[in-house]
């Protein structure tokens, strides 16, 4: 069952299709079979990295798991890195600091409300997102830093590379949704949507191509509300 959050408030929302479907193909040689290729461009052609990308489906399939039930996202030069991390529901994940200078994340989403005290150097302990949804995050003391992270309960899930292209491996055939978001996507409010038929009987590409410009800052950013219950 897909999910939908209000971008806005941190959740995701499954928006009409505004993509342009470049190419549905088998990718050229050196992938595996059951592995699915998706390639994102912008309205000018070139690659958009850092974005999230999820298949979801097929009807009826039984849950599973990806088996990745730990991650990472650190702190360095004052950002997120990485900025869009996606995660099975469930998943802990760390939050080191490497910068020189202190942090304090917060979230203020539905999905995952937390708060870390001002730290660096030594790490808390991870947290658990155990609800699917978007998860925004802000840093109490530089409002400049903005990180995502995206909980799914689809185990094929991936970023695109500075390639533009996100590689989701073991995919077994069936029809899926394919769910593209990125903080700088502008079309659709930054979720986008298609479908995608896996044959199952080799590696497949889709291609992509944004409609409108990419937007010059992240949205959504992380609201400012009372820390009381968190």
């Amino acid at each position: 069952m897909t999910r939908t959050v209000d971008p806005a408030a941190g959740r995701i929302a499954a928006l009409g299709a505004a993509l342009v479907l470049l190419a549905l193909a088998a990718a050229p040689a050196a992938t595996s079979a059951g592995e699915v290729r998706v390639e994102l461009q912008s309205r000018d052609g070139t690659p958009v990295p850092g974005v999230a990308v999820v298949l979801e489906g097929p009807a009826g399939a039984p849950a599973r798991s990806s088996g990745r039930h730990s991650a990472r996202m650190d702190q360095q030069d004052r950002r997120f890195v990485p900025q869009v991390l996606v995660v099975d529901t469930g998943t802990s994940v760390e939050f080191p600091n490497s910068d020189h200078v202190s942090h304090q994340v917060y979230s203020f989403s539905p999905a995952r409300p937390f708060q870390l005290p001002l730290y660096k150097g030594a790490p808390h302990p991870p947290v658990q997102f155990p609800a699917p949804g978007l998860v925004v995050l802000g840093c109490n003391i530089h409002d400049e830093m903005v990180g995502y992270i995206l909980v799914t309960d689809s185990p094929f899930h991936a970023t695109t590379d500075a390639g533009g292209a996100a590689r989701l491996r073991e995919v077994p055939p069936g029809a899926y949704r394919v769910t593209v978001w990125g903080p700088l996507i502008h079309d659709g409010g930054g979720t986008l949507t298609t479908t995608l038929a896996v044959a199952g009987d080799g590696p497949q590409t889709l291609s992509l191509r944004l409609k409108d410009p990419l937007r010059r800052s992240p949205s959504p950013r992380p609201g400012r509300v009372d820390w009381d219950g968190y």
